[in-house]
């Protein structure tokens, strides 16, 4: 089986839909979604091995207390790392790359004379 996962970002375009009033609730809402499908994901996948292992005489705890990861291991753990951080701060990217897009040089100016002006 092939564990690894083409590196795509796409961006859905256009202004996101909110559904709080308060600024910055979607994103913590989304947030909390994309945990709680990783958590719902790795709960599954823990409970298939350690039946799995029980099922073939394994004590799997044991084994995982003892385990001492290779160095290709800790880089592909951090490579899921990176990807689930990615997918995870999705938002909070997609909106600071639509507010570069929109600032300008000129409005930047703009907020520089508010803030000094008396």
């Amino acid at each position: 089986m092939d564990s690894t996962r083409p590196h795509v970002v796409k961006d859905a375009k256009g202004k996101r839909p909110t559904f709080y009033d308060a600024p910055g609730l979607d994103q913590a809402m989304s947030m909390i979604l994309v945990l709680a499908n990783e958590l719902s994901v790795l709960h599954d996948r823990l409970d298939s091995a350690e039946r799995v292992a029980k099922a073939n005489g394994l004590d799997l705890a044991a084994g995982i207390e003892a385990l001492v990861l290779d160095q290709p291991a800790l880089e592909a753990r951090e490579a899921w790392r990176q990807d689930f951080l990615d997918r995870l701060f999705y938002l909070q990217r997609k909106e600071a790359a639509e507010a570069r897009q929109e600032d300008t040089a000129d409005r930047f100016n703009r907020t520089i004379e508010e803030i000094a002006a008396p």
